[in-house]
Order: C-alpha cells, then structure tokens, then sequence
C-alpha cells in the first residue's frame, strides 16, 4: 500500500491535496483527498483519545496505545501521512458552531475568535474543533486552514424563520436565535440530488431528512435553507437516539421544581436521557429498537411510530412553506439504512406527491425509490461531509 500511494501522490504532485480532520471529544476522524478525481488517499480514525488503551485505525492497520490528547492523536494521523509521503496542500475542519457567519473561512484570528465564542454553546463539539486546529498550527505551520461550519448553511435563514418567541434584546444580546446543524450533509446531499436527477439545484423544492443518533430536517428552495429543525442547540426538533426534541418549555421547568434538579441536571436528562432510549427504556440504537419491535415490546414500537410521525409531521410543515415539493432525501444512519422507517415516514402522503415503491425502498438502486408516477422524486443518498469539507477547502485555498 505504502508504495502505492507515493506513486500515486509524485504522479499528482501538481494537484491539490487536502487533510480534512473531525474531532469529536474523544475521537479524531480524518481523510485525505486528492483533486480534481476527489479520490481519498488515506482515512483512519483515533478513538478513545485520553485513555491508556487509545485506539488507531488506518486503512486495514489497528493499534492500541495510550493518546492522552487531540495534538498527540494528529500528530499520530501526520506521521502516518509523511510516511507515505504524502504532502498536504490544506486542511479542512469540520466545525460544528460558526455563530452568524454565513460561509466557510480560511482560519485567522477572528475566526478562531468565533469558534471560542461558541463553546458555551456547543461545549460538546467546538472545543474539540478549536483544539484540533491549534494542533495543526503547531505541527503543520503555515499551511492553510479552513473551518468549514456545521451552521453556515443557515446563517441566512429569514429573520422571522430563525427569531424565538421571547425579548428581542436576548438575541440582541446573547445571539440567542436558531442556528441549525448538519448544514454541511444537508447541503452535499440536495446538491447530490440535483445532480442524480438532472436538476438545475437553485430551481428546486428540498426536504433533506438527515436522520441519525442526531436527527434533522431541512427545507432549501430556490438553492438556499429557507428552515431547519435544530435551533439554538442540536436539542430543538426531531425525537433523537438520546435528545428528546421539540417539548414544551414548561416541562423542565415543572420536573426540575418536583424533581428539586439543577440547570445541569436537567440538561443531562434531556440530552442524554431521552429521545428514543428514554421512552423505550431500552436503547438510543435503532438496531435494538427494531429486534425489540419483532418480539412484540410496546415501548419500543412507541418509540418507532414517535420517531416516524414527528419526522412525518416536519415533511408536511416544510410542504406548505415551500409551497410544494420537487424532491424528498433520506440520508444519514437511520435514514440510509431502515428501508422500515422510510415506509412508515412516508405512508399516506400521496397527496403531497409522494410515493414510493416498496421493491426500490427495500434495495434502493440509483439512489431513486419513488415511483415512477410519484411527483416528487423520493431518494436515498449517503451523505459525504467529508468531501463537502474536502471542496470547500480546495475551493478557498486556491482562490486566497
């Protein structure tokens, strides 16, 4: 392999060659792409960084060692690369807050700034980002970096789309206002869809269900996210494997006041304690969810047909304030993989044009499973954020 992939990189020395790095809090997944074939190179993932037995894995290799932090788990990921003789033209981070900006941004000072802002607001994601992008100054100098943002996709959402219902002067404030997530797969996978169907993307009516451990929906028209159904946080929305979605705002109020919980405690309830493990009792995974569903648990069919119903409820919204629907897309874990979730989501909606056929729905081929007389083209796209990043990035540090 190692010789393989040098040839291959002196033989593309005068393309573009891109890292794009996705550090979570204990793990960093990586790719390197080569352009213009956008052929990976290289991916590999270290986990459980912090711990004595971390975990590495490159292509087939797997070793475990002890990664105490996300500098020595790059640092391990650019060895490898420099092995192989691989040079790097840019880095592309996945981001997921970028507060207000609108676009993704080759990294300085403001925008880093920015990304520090935010950790109050995505304490679980931004700080992992900003260590991975220190980590890089330091070991890689003067290569250019690019933040690619989980939110930028909705930064341009209408006022009265993305405001809440309280005080203005809380927005004016504390930026309080929707946000929005999964910007980056909603994006790659409506603008995949346009080009499996021959579409010109700024004509068309979307609803992109990005349905995972983390859900989410998202209505672009006209080739721009006009609504999405995460907000302030990843909380707001869709049932999730652990969040439990749109609630009215009263309810933690009233269990913490029973219950005599603190602000954190709560947050850890309705973060980690609910969604579908909290009401099956059983699982966040939809895999445990579906087995328990064949041995006839009632909690865990409940929890199916609340998933199903509160994304089915999401579509008809999204329908009336598109005016209309060209295209349905189902894509991340749950949605590429659960032809049964897909049934149950879309059953019964022939009447905003949808319909799908059942034999496409069960081994979806071309992407399409809709029928042939369905006026929306229905679809199953694997979503590819690291590509979204990796073009991103190859696209600002060639025109900077």
């Amino acid at each position: 392999m190692n010789s393989q992939l040098s040839t291959l990189n002196s033989q593309l020395s005068t393309n573009t060659t891109i890292l794009v790095l996705n550090c979570g809090s204990s793990s960093v997944k990586f790719k390197i792409f080569k352009f213009p074939e956008e052929k990976v190179l290289l991916k590999g993932i270290v986990e459980r960084i912090g711990a004595t037995d971390s975990i590495v894995r490159i292509e087939d290799e797997k070793r475990v060692t002890n990664i105490p932090d996300h500098h020595q788990a790059i640092l391990v990921i650019l060895d490898k690369i420099k092995n192989l003789n691989i040079e790097i033209d840019g880095i592309g981070h996945r981001v997921v807050h970028g507060g207000e900006y609108n676009k993704s941004m080759i990294i300085n000072e403001d925008v880093k700034r920015t990304i520090k802002k935010m950790f109050e607001i995505a304490p679980l994601h931004n700080p992992y980002n900003y260590e991975g992008i220190i980590a890089c100054e330091k070991t890689l100098p003067g290569k250019k970096q690019v933040a690619v943002f989980d939110t930028s996709y909705f930064a341009e959402l209408p006022d009265y789309a993305y405001l809440y219902g309280i005080s203005y002067k809380y927005y004016k404030k504390y930026g309080i206002r929707k946000y929005g997530f999964h910007g980056t797969s909603h994006r790659y996978v409506s603008m995949e869809a346009a080009k499996i169907l021959g579409e010109d993307f700024k004509k068309l009516k979307i609803i992109s269900c990005h349905l995972g451990a983390g859900s989410s929906i998202t209505a672009t028209k006209d080739g721009k996210a006009i609504e999405t159904s995460m907000g302030f946080t990843p909380l707001e929305g869709l049932i999730m494997a652990t969040r439990c979605g749109d609630i009215d705002p009263a309810v933690p109020l009233f269990i913490m006041t029973k219950e005599e919980l603190s602000p954190s405690k709560i947050n850890v309830i309705l973060n980690k304690q609910s969604g579908i493990y909290g009401v099956s009792g059983i699982s966040g995974d939809f895999r445990d969810i579906l087995k328990e569903m064949k041995e006839g648990n009632y909690r865990a069919k409940l929890a199916f047909k609340m998933f199903c119903y509160r994304v089915k409820k999401y579509i008809g919204s999204y329908y009336a304030i598109l005016g209309g629907l060209d295209v349905l897309i189902f894509t991340a874990g749950i949605g590429e993989n659960v032809p049964l979730v897909r049934e149950e989501i879309t059953r019964n909606l022939e009447h905003l044009g949808i319909e799908i056929d059942h034999r496409k729905n069960r081994n979806p081929k071309n992407y399409i499973i809709s029928k042939e007389t369905s006026k929306c083209k229905v679809l199953v796209i694997p979503t590819n954020e690291e590509l979204m990043i990796a073009r991103e990035t190859k696209n600002l540090i060639s025109s900077s």
